[in-house]
């Protein structure tokens, strides 16, 4: 990172950008008009504010451009920061949205007869399988994670396994396919991130953009 470079703010596509761009558009940042076009295919977008970028992402990345210094801030869940845990993010105000929750869930019928407090020994499907792990092992229970990267929701009526630790809003998808939660693991919002080594380089740009979210939270 280099001070003249433009500064990158990373967000992530979906459901959260829709939630998080009232607060950058409250924030005093505007980007271009083809960041709001479904036709345009670009991913990096220029802003009303000089020397000052935006990327659209997969959630899951936002976190990997911040560590790695390709994006000096970004917006992501605690449930991706959780999982990877990069030393080199800084996280400093939850934005309080995107609010949902992890969870394991099994078969609706499985449910009726299962005991998750007599649990000693389980196997997963999730892609958070750092997370799950560390969870379960604060329990005493050993879990074995198969990582999958989406359809989770298959996996128990397939007999890949017998539960899944995934995102859960609503709880529809989980009910569409035959599953219940039956222990929830952590609540999640989104927060607002920054790369460690670019808030002491560039200290005064970076307090400003924070300073300008933070407002906007709280306004």
């Amino acid at each position: 990172m280099t001070t003249n470079e433009p500064m990158i703010l990373a967000l992530p596509k979906g459901r959260i950008l829709k939630e998080v761009m009232p607060i950058i558009r409250s924030a005093g940042i505007e980007p271009e008009a083809d960041f709001d076009d479904p036709k345009s295919r670009k991913l990096s977008f220029n802003t009303n504010l000089p020397n000052f970028k935006i990327i659209r992402v997969r959630s899951f990345d936002v976190a990997t451009f911040v560590a790695f210094g390709a994006a000096h801030m970004g917006v992501t869940g605690n449930d991706v920061l959780l999982e990877f845990d990069y030393p080199e993010i800084y996280a400093p105000l939850d934005l309080n949205i995107g609010h949902c929750r992890i969870s394991v869930a099994e078969l609706l019928e499985m449910s009726k007869t299962d005991d998750p407090s007599r649990w000693s020994h389980v196997r997963v499907a999730t892609k958070y399988p750092n997370l799950t792990a560390k969870y379960f092992a604060k329990r005493g229970v050993q879990a074995e994670c198969i990582k999958l990267n989406g359809a989770m929701e298959l996996a128990p009526s397939l007999g890949l396994c017998r539960r899944i630790v995934d995102l859960v809003s609503t709880g529809d998808t989980l009910r569409a396919n035959g599953l219940v939660e039956v222990e929830k693991i952590l609540d999640i919002t989104s927060r607002f991130i920054i790369n460690r080594t670019a808030f002491k380089t560039r200290s005064d740009e970076i307090g400003k953009i924070l300073g300008r979210v933070r407002e906007a939270v709280d306004g």
